[in-house]
């Protein structure tokens, strides 16, 4: 009878083997996947977004309620271009982008419909844009570290770098993934600046017009959660900050103290999305809360709160 038993031991010792080293190729596969897809930047805001009340969710973006109405338009003839920032001008009404790629920016209608293009001399990559006050816009050139501000009305046909101010940005912890986001905020009379990797936010006060007071100024930033930051916005009616990741495939809301709030994937099958976002660069608000996005190459979306 003993003898069995020993004879069973070594099949069953390699059974129990042969299962361990399964459980530990399924855990490993199922961290791999949740790795890839970003799941465990989610997750922590996810359980987070659960213990907001829906009075404060009602003081916020709640950009879990916004759905996709305009899905992967494309921009006509700038496949080759790079869409790399999107700002809303609420004079106009109308919506700009940049190109990073081949250097130019483009006024567009917020049906994402192409109105005029105009050449940008003298950039090299401009990645971050936003939209001041009276027909001021600020580009931030990723590759030369520099911030323009620019001046745009309804004649401009061509902007030249050389006629405009220019502010050195500075050096970055990794100059190939330096400054690339930026966004006007209206009621501090500032310019929030954020750089790519490690993700990191600075600000920069304004006279409103083409001068920057004093320097840059760094947030703290340890509620950025994200792989890369790519685009900036300020929601004028809320004054909260929305922060998109490409890499993350992610839109986060934070609040005026810099916490986390509310956040959007940006995968598809959620949020009405068919298919995931390839590579969300570019990201705007209006008044009434409608958010506006691009991803590289040359796609268009805008989203509406549906709740």
């Amino acid at each position: 009878m003993a003898s069995r038993t020993q004879q069973k031991s070594p099949s069953r010792s390699r059974f129990v083997l042969r299962w361990y080293v399964w459980l530990l190729l399924v855990i490993a596969a199922a961290y791999g996947l949740a790795f890839a897809m970003h799941w465990d930047d989610r997750g922590v805001l996810w359980v987070l977004e659960r213990f907001e009340s829906k009075a404060e969710q009602k003081e916020s973006v709640w950009l879990p309620d916004y759905q996709v109405v305009i899905d992967a338009k494309l921009l006509p003839g700038m496949e080759k271009d790079e869409a790399s920032d999107l700002a809303y001008n609420p004079q106009t009404k109308t919506l700009f982008a940049v190109m990073g790629k081949n250097a130019f920016l483009v006024e567009l209608t917020l049906e994402g419909d192409v109105l005029r293009k105009m050449p940008l001399v003298g950039w090299s990559n401009p990645e971050g844009l936003t939209v001041m006050e009276n027909g001021l816009l600020a580009i931030v050139d990723e590759r030369e570290h520099t911030l323009s501000i620019v001046k745009v009305d309804a004649a401009t046909r061509e902007l030249n770098i050389a006629d405009f101010p220019k502010y050195d940005l500075g050096p970055s912890k990794d100059q190939n993934k330096a400054f690339e986001a930026i966004t006007w905020d209206r009621r501090n009379q500032q310019l929030i600046l954020g750089e790519e990797r490690p993700p990191a936010l600075f600000t920069w006060k304004s006279d409103g017009g083409q001068t920057l007071q004093g320097d840059k100024q760094k947030l703290a930033s340890d509620q950025l959660d994200l792989r890369n930051l790519s685009a900036l916005a300020v929601d004028p009616r809320t004054g909260h900050l929305l922060v998109l990741s490409a890499d993350s495939h992610l839109l986060l809301e934070l609040d005026e103290d810099g916490k986390q709030v509310s956040f959007m994937t940006l995968l598809g099958n959620f949020n009405g999305l068919k298919d995931t976002i390839p590579r969300a660069e570019g990201m705007t608000m209006d008044e009434d809360g409608t958010l506006y996005m691009v991803s590289e190459p040359n796609l268009f979306y805008r989203f509406e709160k549906h709740r």
